[in-house]
């Protein structure tokens, strides 16, 4: 049986733990020095995993942004870039977004109901699987680990966080703490409301925690609770 890659969260949260305002700007939360641990840690990685909202929401170009890195991931006879991996249930991705126009191979998970509508939109921009009736994640996570993928990158959002956290399928969390508060009930949160195992009594292992300038990182592994 081939084995799941290593599922890795990443997040910058307020202090209040929102990901975002409800502004039409992107909120900034990490700075410069946490930017690049970032992109360090997507260099490290096989795929980056992005939800469907998250990708219409931010537009993002999802990169390895550091030419040194890239190469060294050449040198390694890997691609310059991790694979790019989408989740969609309603199949509502334009083939504008600049997640398909940059970087290297694109990959879309989807449902039964809208495969065809994103073949039609993006089958010439990516591969795309169909999980069945319902987006299964455990589905998704075989399938990447057939492609040869070892260590998954999620960043984001909220949804796609809460539902591998309550499903008990993230492996480490790194969560950067910016100094700033929110305090808008409607902008995006880094978890929402869910059935996490153990309850609010399990308590995760801390791995690491330090300081990146005026952002706080805290390193955790979910599976390891007590």
């Amino acid at each position: 049986m081939t084995a799941r890659p290593y599922v890795l969260l990443s997040a910058a949260t307020s202090v209040d733990g929102y990901l975002d305002d409800t502004s039409n700007d992107r909120l900034l939360l990490s700075n410069a020095e946490d930017f690049d641990r970032v992109d360090e840690v997507r260099a490290s990685c096989d795929a980056i995993l992005i939800g469907a909202t998250t990708m219409r929401r931010d537009n993002p170009r999802l990169l390895v942004n550091s030419e040194r890195r890239r190469a060294v991931r050449v040198a390694e006879g890997k691609p310059a870039f991790p694979l790019k991996v989408t989740v969609t249930a309603t199949g509502d991705l334009s083939a504008d977004l600049k997640f398909w126009h940059h970087g290297d191979a694109k990959l879309v998970f989807t449902v039964d109901a809208a495969i065809d509508k994103v073949k039609a939109e993006l089958g010439h921009l990516a591969d795309i699987v169909s999980t069945g009736p319902e987006l299964d994640w455990g589905q998704v996570l075989d399938e990447l680990g057939h492609r040869g993928i070892g260590r998954l990158m999620v960043e984001g959002g909220g949804t796609v966080h809460t539902q591998l956290m309550s499903q008990n399928l993230a492996d480490e969390v790194h969560l950067a703490i910016a100094p700033l508060l929110v305090g808008e009930a409607a902008a995006p949160r880094f978890l929402g409301s869910a059935d996490y195992p153990g309850g609010p009594v399990a308590r995760m292992r801390l791995l690491e925690a330090r300081t990146i300038g005026d952002v706080i990182l805290l390193r955790y592994a979910p599976k390891e609770r007590s």
